[in-house]
């Protein structure tokens, strides 16, 4: 039993098979719920309410985009098992001090 890595081909293909998969509905959704608020606001005379959660929607999603940008402009999806292995590295140096007491 050997086991293959996955080529990277095959990886890119999986990533974006499951990425329209996950944000085709999660966007479909948003957009719906979002038109919906509109058309209450345009169509009713008490649509006024509809103001508040189109806001929150909008100024939440922006927030998200804000901080995606700022994580991928300082490089953090550049190498995202580092953090992992510096971990258990420092795990490794604590417990040869504990050790060593």
């Amino acid at each position: 039993m050997t086991d293959k890595p996955k080529s990277s081909r095959t990886k890119n293909i999986v990533l974006i098979v499951m990425s329209v998969v996950i944000l085709v509905p999660s966007m479909t959704g948003f957009v719906m719920k979002f038109m919906e608020f509109i058309h209450t606001f345009q169509g009713e005379s008490d649509g006024a309410f509809a103001i508040t959660p189109m806001l929150n929607y909008l100024l939440a999603s922006l927030g998200f985009l804000c901080l995606l940008a700022w994580a991928t402009m300082n490089g953090m999806f550049h190498d995202i098992e580092r953090p992992k292995y510096r971990m258990l590295e420092i795990e490794d140096e604590l417990n040869k001090q504990s050790s060593r007491i």
